[in-house]
Parts: structure tokens; C-alpha cells; sequence
């Protein structure tokens, strides 16, 4: 027996079929709660699609370690035998969702790994460049490889005029002409990284690194009169060979392998390193095995595990870092930023996002679609008194620390000759205010104080004020235990 259909709220539904009316030949009655549910469903079932890489198809899977790489890692998904969950998005760049998986176009290689330190997110392409090297050039370049605006058609001359204009697309367009350009399956094509990445191991030391993603299938491709072809046939040729492999167990897999770089070799080495337009020598530096990656589960729900899958590269952990790469800094910023705007600000609460082993301790609150949240009586900022999470720079991921003139630190302002914290509101109080603003200042303070502040946080609150001015202090702590006193009795 099936189960009773049900609304939204799990309110059994009186019909499928009919919408409720005044009569048989009646208007339909706006009162019909479960059709306008329907309806207004229907119209809001779609979130914006990606600027790029709007189609594409993913799988889940998993990273084994095979190899020892803890000398240049402390990262715990890269420690020997360690397994990790992983989410996969593969994508073409330009087209819109119901594009040809076959035109010829760089694929998206986008991998999230679950760590029991939190998410970390490898967001690459299926080759190893970029067609810029700065991010203020990114919306030129992708506008450049869209649609006119006059007439909404995708134009070689305007993706030809940008190439030809910016030099530095070279490499890449020479990997997109090749046979590269047009892979046969999701599963027959490697992945990079692409940016420099850092590494940084359990003494501190750090190191320059380049992911490579090698397919254990081995790389074949299509040529454009196949690719052509199948274009008008099956639109989704790529999107259903990977489903159908994994469901029939075929499962697809990678070996990982990271270039690694002496940060000191870095300033005198033959190509900039950090320049996404470049390659590192393999015969500079050799591939250095690190594991298999295999994708053996596909989604349940394609919109869910999919298409709301947000990857971000400032999702490192704890022995990962950033490099000097301009686009990777660019990218920092820039993704998850679209992911609140075509998502929602509460992304990272749904399900292909969520932290599966780490214990999230956030303080954002709020905003709309939020449904977990911290116990009440976690408090909502920080610092704080109560037990509330603080920031850890033992336990906290490395990010984009590296050395460079000048050298980029965490510290507050130089401090000059009278820059206390209270100086100048001392001279305030004392040069400034006059005895009238003065006793107000105090009754202020004191109505404020006697609102609600509590041990241990008033015996601070009278000595931020003995900081500032110690006669003014004396008056506050004087007002507010008379206060006290007067309340208790």
C-alpha cells in the first residue's frame, strides 16, 4: 500500500487530480491551499544557474592514501592509509545547463574532501593552465566566451579577439585546440589542481605544491566531427556515461600525484610559479605519488547533491595553505561569494556542504533557510565569558601565510608613543567634558551597568573605567554598588 500524499507540512492532501472549485463548472477557489502549494513550488524549483561551469554532473567517492607524504603535510587526509569521503563535480565552462556536454571547452575538475578538520575543497580544471593570470581579467574573459548581447549567440570572433589580445592565453588555448579540448568521458580525463597550493608539515616547514589527477582509465578523447555528432544526438552523453558506470560498478578512479616545490627555489626557478598561465617541469619536479581517488556512489538527488554543491578554494585545512597565485587569491574570495548570492547565505548547511566529522563552531546566526544552530546559551560573539568558542591558532588551518616583502602577519597597528587604548579617552573625560557632562557621563555608565551586567564581567567593567580615568572609575564602581545595595534591599 503506498503512502497518503501529504503537503509540505505533512498535512494528508484530499486529491492529486482535481484543484477545488465553486461547482463543476466553477472558478478554482484561492482557498485550494495544496495547488497554489503546488504551483508556487513549481515556480521557485530552480536557484540561478552557475555563471560557469552552470553544467555539469558529480558522483561520490573516496581518497585512499597510498603513499608516505607527511614530511611535506601535516594535513590528516594526506596522512599514510587515512580514507576520506569525497564529493566530485566534472563541468564544461561556457555552456548553460542544457548545453552539449560535447562542445569543445576546458572541464571543471572540482573535488571536495569531508575531514575530520572540515571541508576541504580542490577546485581545478581538467588541464593543468588558465587562460589568465589575474583575476580582475576573469569577467572580460568569461563574457568573451558567452553569448552577444544583441543577439544571444555564442561568437568565435568575440572568444578570438580576447585570446588574441591577451597573449597570456597561449598555453591554454593551445590545450583547449588539442585533443584535450573535447574528452570522451568524465572518466577518461585527468585533473589538476592547476593553482600553487602550500604545504606545510608538522615542524612548520612549508613547500610550493601542484595537484595532478591521473586516470586510471587512461586519457582518450573525441574529435569534432564525433563531438558534433553527438552533440544533436545526447545532450548529456558525459553526464549519463559517468552515472551509468558507477551504477553498473564500473567505478571510475585516479591516482594522485603532487609536484613539490622548495620554497626557497621558488624566487630563482625558470617560470614563476605561481602564474596559473605556467607549468612546473615534471623533470624540475618529478610526480611524487600520494593516492587513489574513486568515485563509487552517485547522487540520490541530482538538484540536492549536485546542483547545490558549493566548492570553494578558501576551504583549506590545518596544513594547506594559498601561494602568492593572484588567480587562486582572486578565486578566495570570489566563490564563495556566488554561492551566497545563487544558493543563499546558509549554503554550507546543505547536505553535499556540510562539515560530516568536524564540529562546527560558528558564530554566524540567522538569515534566511538556517536550521542548525548553536545552543541558546552559546553566546553570539566574541570574545565572551561564557564558554563559547574562541580561536585557536594551534588548531587553525594555515591559510595564505607565506613569506614576501613585506612579510604578511596577523598584528594590530605600530604603536606610537601614546597610542594606549585609553589615552585618549581619558583626555577626553578629563580636558574635554566639563563637570555637568561629567556627572552625566557617570549616571550613564552606572544605568547601564545596573541593566543586567553580572560577575565576572563588572568587576571588569569597573576597571575599563579606572583605565580610562581613575577618578571617573571610582564614581561608576560607587554608583552601581550603591544600586546594588538598594535593589537587594
Amino acid at each position: 500500500m503506498t503512502e497518503p500524499t501529504t503537503t509540505n507540512t505533512g498535512i494528508p492532501v484530499e486529491s492529486d487530480d482535481e484543484s477545488l472549485t465553486a461547482g463543476a463548472q466553477g472558478p478554482i477557489l484561492l482557498h485550494d491551499h495544496y495547488l497554489i502549494e503546488k504551483l508556487a513550488q513549481f515556480n521557485r524549483e530552480r536557484v540561478p544557474e552557475r555563471i560557469v561551469h552552470a553544467k555539469g554532473s558529480g558522483a561520490y567517492g573516496e581518497l585512499v592514501v597510498t603513499n608516505d607524504v607527511s614530511k611535506y603535510t601535516k594535513a590528516k587526509l594526506f596522512q599514510p592509509g587515512v580514507r576520506t569521503e569525497s564529493l566530485a563535480r566534472f563541468s564544461t565552462v561556457a555552456g548553460e545547463q542544457g548545453s552539449p556536454d560535447t562542445w569543445r571547452d576546458p572541464r571543471g575538475f572540482a573535488v571536495k574532501f569531508y575531514t575530520e578538520d572540515g571541508n576541504y575543497d580542490l577546485v581545478g580544471n581538467n588541464t593543468p593552465v588558465f587562460f589568465i593570470k589575474d583575476p580582475i581579467k576573469f569577467p572580460d574573459f568569461i563574457r568573451s566566451q558567452k553569448r552577444l548581447p544583441g543577439n544571444g549567440l555564442r561568437d568565435h570572433n568575440m572568444q578570438w579577439d580576447f585570446w588574441t589580445l591577451r597573449p597570456e592565453t597561449a598555453h591554454q588555448v593551445t590545450w583547449l585546440m588539442g585533443d584535450r579540448g573535447i574528452p570522451k568521458t568524465y572518466r577518461h580525463m585527468n585533473g589538476y589542481g592547476s593553482h600553487t597550493y602550500q604545504w606545510i608539515n608538522a615542524a612548520g616547514e612549508r613547500f610550493w605544491v601542484k595537484y595532478h589527477f591521473k586516470t586510471d582509465q587512461g586519457i582518450e578523447f573525441l574529435t569534432q566531427a564525433e563531438a558534433d555528432r553527438i552533440a544533436g544526438e545526447d545532450a548529456d552523453y558525459h553526464r549519463k556515461d559517468l552515472w551509468e558506470a558507477i551504477e553498473r560498478g564500473d567505478f571510475p578512479s585516479w591516482t594522485v600525484y603532487v609536484q613539490v616545490m622548495p620554497v626557497a627555489e621558488a624566487e630563482s626557478y625558470r617560470f614563476n610559479p605561481f602564474d596559473l598561465t605556467k607549468v612546473w617541469s615534471h623533470k624540475d619536479y618529478p610526480l611524487i605519488e600520494v593516492g587513489k581517488w574513486t568515485l563509487n556512489r552517485n547522487p540520490r538527488n541530482y538538484f540536492v547533491d549536485i546542483e547545490q554543491a558549493a566548492f570553494e578554494p578558501s576551504n583549506v585545512v590545518p596544513g594547506i595553505g594559498f601561494s602568492p597565485d593572484k588567480m587562486l587569491l582572486g578565486r578566495v574570495f570570489a566563490y564563495a561569494d556566488a554561492h551566497r548570492y545563487r544558493i543563499g547565505t546558509n549554503y554550507a548547511q546543505l547536505p553535499p556542504n556540510q562539515a560530516r566529522a568536524a564540529q562546527v563552531n560558528s558564530y554566524s546566526k540567522e538569515g534566511a533557510m538556517r536550521y542548525h544552530y548553536n545552543e541558546p546559551n552559546v553566546p553570539v560573539y566574541a570574545p565572551n565569558s561564557f564558554g563559547g568558542p574562541h580561536a585557536d591558532p594551534e588548531k587553525a588551518a594555515d591559510g595564505g601565510i607565506w613569506d614576501f616583502d613585506p612579510t604578511m602577519v596577523r598584528a594590530g597597528y605600530v604603536q606610537h608613543a601614546e597610542d594606549g587604548d585609553f589615552t585618549q579617552a581619558g583626555t577626553l573625560v578629563r580636558e574635554v567634558y566639563d563637570d555637568a557632562q561629567r556627572e552625566r557621563l557617570v549616571d550613564n555608565i552606572v544605568g547601564h551597568v545596573l541593566g543586567g551586567v553580572r560577575e565576572p564581567v563588572l568587576s571588569r567593567v569597573f576597571q575599563y573605567w579606572k583605565n580610562v580615568d581613575a577618578d571617573l572609575g571610582k564614581r561608576v564602581e560607587e554608583g552601581v554598588r550603591a544600586g546594588l545595595d538598594s535593589s537587594r534591599g
